[in-house]
This record gives C-alpha cells, sequence and structure tokens, in this order.
C-alpha cells in the first residue's frame, strides 16, 4: 500500500476559476462545447475542472484525446499538471509519459491520453478503477471527421453509479463556419454578440443534452495590460483576424488556395444527361495518420464549371476496402486517377475489380500547375460532400515562418480530397497544355 502524505491546504476554487465559467462548471449533460479566441482561459478552466471532480467524485476516469498524440505532451498534459499544482495536489498525483497517464493515487483513478493518429489503441481504452465517464477533445477543430468524434463518444457508454455522469468536452479555436461542430452544435442556437462584447460569453445553446458556448479574452480576469494591449492592437491592425482569435467567432482562412465555390443542392443524373460533361475520379491513399479518399466531379471544359457530387473519407481501409467502396459507388468501370506513390496498390487493384484505374503522374511543379487549372473553373459542391468543403475551406497558402509572407505553395494539410481532386482533372489538365511528359514519375 502506497503511503501518502496528504497536506491539508485551504484553497479557495473561485479564486483561481474566476467568473464567467459558472454554467460550463455545472452542466452534466452529455456534450459540453467550448469555442473560444485567444487567452479565454478555456482549456485553462477544463484542466482545473478535471482535476478537481476526479479527486470529488470517487470512480470517475478521464479519457483525453487530441488528433496527434504527440500534441498532448505541450498541451493538455502540460495543462493538467498545473492545475495540479495551482490546487496544491501535486503531491497526490503520479504523472508518467511512458505510458503517458496520471494517476490520482488515493485511489487509483487515471486520466489517459490517445491520439486519433492510433486508432487501434483509441478504441481499446479500459480503466481498472471505477468508470471511463468523461472524454476531452482539445483542440477539436482539428478533428475533421465527425466519424473520428462519433468513435470516441461510443466509448463512453454503460451505466455509471449516481454520482456520476457521462460526458464529453470539447474546446477549440474557432476556425471555418463549415466545419461539422458548427452543424452539429451551434447552428440553431443563439448569437448574443453583446454577450460577447460586454461580458466576454455568450450561450447558444443550453438544452438537457447541450452547452455550446463562445468565450473570449474578455473572460479571463487574470490577463495584465501587456496581454490586453496585444488584443488592442490586433483590433486597430488586423480586424479580420480579431474576429477570430479575438472575439472568438468563426472565421475564414486568410490566403484560401479555392475560393471561386459556393454550396449547391443539384440533380447529378440532370447534369450527366446534359451531356456537358467529363466525369472525372481521383484517389488518395492513407491508412493510419491519414484517410484514404476518394472524390467524384463532373468537369464542363466548355463553360469552365466543376461539380463535385461525391466524396469518401476514412483511414484503416485496405486495399480490398477501396474497391468494394468504389464496386458499391457503381464506378468500376470507370477510369480513376490515384497517388502514384501507391503504385503497388493500383497495380493490384487494377487485376482485381479497377480495370481503368491509373497512376497519377508527379513532379516538382505538379501540384502548382494542377492548382493552376483548377483556379480556371466555378466550383459547385454539393451539401453531402462535407469533408471536401471541410478541407477547400481551409486549403490555403503556406507562409513565410519569419516574415509571415505567402509562399508559392500550399500547407501540407486539409490536402486529402483536394489531392484527389487534382489527380482527378490531370488528363485534362494535360490537353490544356500542362504538359505530361516534363513530369518525372516519383
Amino acid at each position: 500500500m502506497i503511503s501518502l502524505k496528504i497536506n491539508k491546504e485551504i484553497v479557495h476554487l473561485p479564486s483561481l476559476v474566476g467568473k464567467r465559467y459558472g454554467t460550463f462548471w455545472n452542466f452534466k449533460g452529455r456534450y459540453r462545447v467550448v469555442k473560444g479566441g485567444r487567452g479565454s482561459k478555456k482549456s485553462y478552466t477544463t484542466a482545473l475542472y478535471f482535476i478537481t471532480k476526479i479527486m470529488e467524485l470517487p470512480e470517475s476516469n478521464l479519457l483525453v484525446v487530441r488528433k496527434v498524440f504527440d500534441t498532448h505532451r505541450g498541451s493538455t498534459f502540460a495543462q493538467l499538471k498545473i492545475a495540479m499544482e495551482r490546487l496544491k495536489v501535486s503531491h497526490l498525483w503520479k504523472c508518467t509519459t511512458s505510458p503517458m497517464e496520471m494517476t490520482y493515487l488515493p485511489t487509483g483513478q487515471k486520466i489517459i491520453f490517445r491520439g486519433l493518429d492510433d486508432p487501434l489503441k483509441i478504441t481499446s481504452v479500459t480503466v481498472e478503477a471505477g468508470y471511463l465517464c468523461w472524454a476531452w477533445f482539445e483542440e477539436m477543430y482539428q478533428v475533421e471527421n465527425e466519424d473520428d468524434f462519433n468513435k470516441i463518444d461510443m466509448s463512453i457508454r454503460g451505466a455509471v453509479p449516481k454520482h456520476l455522469f457521462k460526458q464529453i468536452t470539447c474546446t477549440f479555436n474557432p476556425w471555418s463556419e463549415t466545419h461539422w461542430l458548427n452543424d452539429r452544435f451551434f447552428k440553431g442556437g443563439t448569437e448574443n454578440r453583446e454577450d460577447l462584447i460586454n461580458k466576454g460569453l455568450a450561450i447558444h445553446k443550453n438544452s438537457k443534452d447541450i452547452l455550446a458556448m463562445t468565450t473570449n479574452f474578455r473572460a479571463n480576469e487574470f490577463l495584465d495590460e501587456a496581454d490586453l494591449e496585444v488584443f488592442k492592437n490586433m483590433e486597430e491592425q488586423d480586424p479580420r483576424r480579431f474576429e477570430v482569435e479575438g472575439n472568438g467567432n468563426w472565421g475564414i482562412c486568410e490566403g484560401t488556395v479555392y475560393y471561386r465555390w459556393e454550396i449547391k443542392e443539384f440533380n447529378i443524373n440532370e447534369l450527366i444527361r446534359s451531356g456537358r460533361f467529363e466525369t472525372c475520379l481521383g484517389l488518395d491513399f492513407g491508412f493510419t495518420n491519414d484517410p484514404t479518399a476518394f472524390v467524384a466531379n463532373l468537369v464542363d471544359i466548355v463553360n469552365k464549371e466543376i461539380y463535385i457530387f461525391d466524396e469518401h473519407y476514412q483511414k484503416g481501409m485496405f486495399n480490398e476496402d477501396i474497391v468494394k467502396m468504389i464496386e458499391y459507388k457503381g464506378f468500376t468501370k470507370s477510369k480513376i486517377t490515384a497517388d502514384s506513390a501507391e503504385e503497388k496498390s493500383i497495380r493490384w487493384m487494377k487485376k482485381n475489380g479497377l480495370p481503368r484505374i491509373k497512376s497519377s503522374v508527379k513532379g516538382p511543379d505538379s501540384v502548382i500547375f494542377g492548382i493552376q487549372y483548377l483556379q480556371g473553373y466555378k466550383v459547385y459542391i454539393h451539401p453531402k460532400c462535407k469533408n471536401f468543403i471541410v478541407e477547400i475551406k481551409n486549403y490555403i497558402w503556406a507562409t513565410d515562418k519569419k516574415t509571415g509572407k505567402p509562399l508559392n505553395k500550399p500547407i501540407d494539410d486539409y490536402n486529402h480530397l483536394l489531392d484527389a481532386w487534382r489527380y482527378s482533372v490531370e488528363d485534362l489538365a494535360a490537353n490544356k497544355g500542362i504538359k505530361v511528359d516534363k513530369f518525372k514519375f516519383i
């Protein structure tokens, strides 16, 4: 049995937490979702909450999730350790990085850390003492696929004692308003801008199951004059950035690569019957860290219009799964251009159900040439293609880290479906002056 030296110190919790987060602290419904600007103390408050509640409620355990596991160390893991220090209870916890977990020594309750980049580990989380009743998703906007969230949501299930409750907490900085988080938790709620400006916190929904709220730096009384001056200068010099990072509102990315697009309902059969379009299909391979991405679009070369009408976006797909997916969609006899980095997979698929699949052509400038070609079209995206919408909204030009100036290359993110999209129109681009033979296969 571990011998513990417990120092009895009085900690005034309201002084540590501060104001504005009372509704957040006391909510016990299924989903507690907070988007906020920088300096809004949302992560700080969440960390304090979980350390306090685990010590207060026996048998409770917490799963902390980020998109990439390695990012925990400098964020959630560090924030929770700071919370222990503020609460003066560090001596009651054992914190290890291999495995990454925190154990409350008097009872054995745990805080477990996982990343969505390891799907096998994330679906097999168990606890020895009590119940896994809570999950905390930090930087939730990075979770592009709603299905990844649903898998964790389903793992928080089963009966718990009356003194416990099951809950998913999501905290994130606002990003594109087309993110599935907006559709699922915020849309249909109230928009009280006055509260955001005056109090730094606005509650959009407060129902039995959902608390959705926005916070910003005005809710953080712990900021000093120098901190506030940063936000004042941002508001004056870069109002658009201030709306997102300051006020905590949904934003549109600066430096968007594709800008001539809109979400539009359309009848795919009517478009095909018009005879104006060529059907173009693209495939980008993924597995553990990245999803396999498949996109289908109709291209009107004469009128310079593209209609994105179907997509598939899923991690952990084997070659057999991809063939079955394409077969289910009815495209086995169609020409499909796939990422040439998986030449072995392409050859296997060609022999096992996709006779017209072919490798893309890559070279030093192939990405830029493909982007330039697609920029010449007006793009209409069917609302069901949610992942494509998220990517095209967030796909921006990279910037120089020192100067902040845009570079002539896009970021290496939000590009799985967009890469597949480029592959799909490769032959059309070649016919319009982009010489395929100038590229080298890689």
